[in-house]
């Protein structure tokens, strides 16, 4: 019985948090300007570690982190705090829906950095010259997978997002996740299979 409360409770701090969250996030947008200092000090630590973590997975010393962690938070401002009027505090604690922001900065940060530093003229020559045979790119059909398992999939791989990410964001168990994702994958193995 002690351990049923201690649950509720932790659970109604979780939601006492998110409407917290929430108003944070109305106040913001409805021109307050403690609003920024506020969520600044209280999240600006979880910005600068979702990006360093995100550089140390990539194997980047961190150089850059207070850069991307400025384009993170330029991100939340612009267009009037539109990116931030996309939060719910419903599908996700604030400090979560924030890391997944960041996460996806620091990694469109990398893209464009490795985009801009390896112009053609660079390569060897000998490189230059291979035509490689790229495979197409997999079609998978309308309603073969669940939105979920669409989605899993997608965070997973397109994102470059863990197990555990994926599961705070969409306040679901790791292991939903991971049978979320085998699931989808055996039925990607029968489908494709059965195109052979």
């Amino acid at each position: 019985m002690m351990a049923a409360r201690s649950v509720s409770r932790g659970e109604r701090s979780r939601e006492e948090q998110r409407a917290d969250d929430g108003r944070l996030v109305e106040r913001l947008v409805g021109g307050d300007s403690s609003a920024w200092s506020a969520l600044v000090e209280r999240y600006g630590p979880v910005i600068y570690g979702a990006v360093g973590k995100t550089l140390r997975r990539y194997g980047r010393d961190g150089a850059e982190a207070a850069d991307i962690a400025q384009d993170v938070f330029l991100r939340l401002c612009n267009d009037g705090y539109r990116l931030l009027r996309q939060y719910d505090p419903a599908r996700a604690s604030l400090s979560t829906w924030l890391t997944v922001v960041s996460v996806s900065g620091a990694i469109d940060f990398l893209r464009r950095q490795k985009a801009t530093t390896s112009p053609l003229e660079d390569l060897p020559e000998h490189v230059a010259a291979v035509d490689p045979k790229l495979p197409d790119p997999v079609r998978i059909p309308d309603g073969l997978l669940s939105p979920r398992q669409s989605l899993v999939l997608q965070l997973l791989y397109d994102r470059d997002m863990d197990v555990a990410e994926i599961a705070a964001l969409l306040a679901v168990d790791a292991q939903t996740v991971r049978s979320t994702h085998h699931k989808a994958l055996v039925k990607l193995r029968a489908y494709f299979a059965l195109d052979d």
